[in-house]
């Protein structure tokens, strides 16, 4: 999103816990870029540092041993205590059941406490945190994720045309088991038996040493114009990752002009399938049929309701302009 800057004087400087990512990365790190170039352009100085003087402090991630971390909670609580008002914004993206580990719903607890406002990446986020520790009385608000409409628009992607071979596509940076691999494979398999006749899949990214495809069309881990040019090659986006808070590979897939074949066990990413998708649970097979069946009026849904980095980045500006005005 290269916006440029045009104000000789910032409005006010906002700091995220995480720095900047290149290439391949997680939602989080596409987030932060989105968020800086959205920022600049509409006058905001954008610092991964506490050194100087701090208006709002925008905690992504809490967790001390990230790779990209730009600084932590104990920090941001010195920070707080140093300087009473400047405001704290969690974005919550987490949570333990999305990769069955035994520690990421404390460590949002416990940092949540510092915060003034917090933003769920999803409903269903909001939900499975609230069952536990979140009290839905604190300033909150759920924003869905949207991805770089610089690079992730459907001008170019080709609809599907009666008689024409279905590509499906996925893409995964990550190999862990819940992101769907098990569906995957068996897409794979149906289409290597001739069960699933004039389909293509094509797999994008990482995915576990043990997959041996027989099939599928296999591409490196890709991101930005390259990874969004594979995506318009294609017609449909399967995704088969299990209680994804949100996700961000489903919504790249979407801004491509790709109706959504979902896990109906996937969390966050329901809430985009139920608007331009189809769900499926025990046959894959017969769901991709039918998407096949229906993918005009599927695409037509889509484009009346597609998702917007653009929309993304003015709602989170929407929260952050009131708690400078101490909202």
């Amino acid at each position: 999103m290269p916006f440029a800057c045009f104000h000789k004087t910032r409005i006010a400087t906002v700091a995220f816990n995480m720095r900047p990512s290149k290439g391949p990365w997680g939602g989080s790190g596409a987030f932060v870029n989105q968020m800086e170039a959205y920022l600049k352009w509409r006058g905001y100085s954008v610092r991964y540092d506490l050194k100087r003087p701090t208006d709002v402090i925008v905690l992504i991630d809490p967790r001390d041993d990230l790779e990209n971390k730009a600084f932590g909670c104990a920090e941001i609580a010195a920070y707080k205590r140093a300087n009473p008002g400047a405001k704290i914004l969690h974005r919550i993206n987490e949570c333990d059941q999305r990769k069955a580990t035994p520690f990421m719903d404390g460590l949002l607890a416990e940092a949540n406490v510092l915060a003034d406002h917090t933003v769920f990446i999803s409903q269903w986020l909001r939900d499975y945190h609230a069952q536990r520790w979140f009290d839905t009385t604190k300033p909150h608000r759920c924003i869905y994720n949207g991805a770089d409409p610089t690079f992730f628009h459907p001008v170019g992607n080709r609809p599907l045309r009666q008689g024409d071979c279905l590509r499906l596509v996925t893409h995964h940076w990550s190999n862990h088991p819940l992101k769907g691999f098990d569906i995957y494979e068996q897409v794979d398999g149906l289409i290597e038996a001739g069960r699933l006749k004039d389909v293509e899949f094509w797999v994008i990214g990482q995915w576990p040493e043990s997959i041996h495809w027989k099939r599928a069309k296999t591409y490196p881990p890709k991101s930005g114009r390259e990874l969004a040019d594979l995506l318009k090659m294609c017609h449909v986006y399967l995704t088969a990752s299990r209680w994804e808070p949100c996700g961000m590979h489903h919504v790249e897939g979407a801004q491509c002009g790709l109706p959504l074949l979902y896990h109906e066990d996937g969390g966050g990413i329901v809430e985009a399938g139920l608007r331009y998708g189809l769900g499926f649970r025990d046959d894959v097979g017969k769901a991709i049929e039918e998407v096949r069946d229906d993918y005009p009026r599927l695409r037509d849904r889509l484009f009346a309701d597609m998702p917007s980095g653009d929309r993304m980045c003015m709602e989170y500006l929407s929260v952050i302009q009131p708690m400078l005005c101490g909202s």
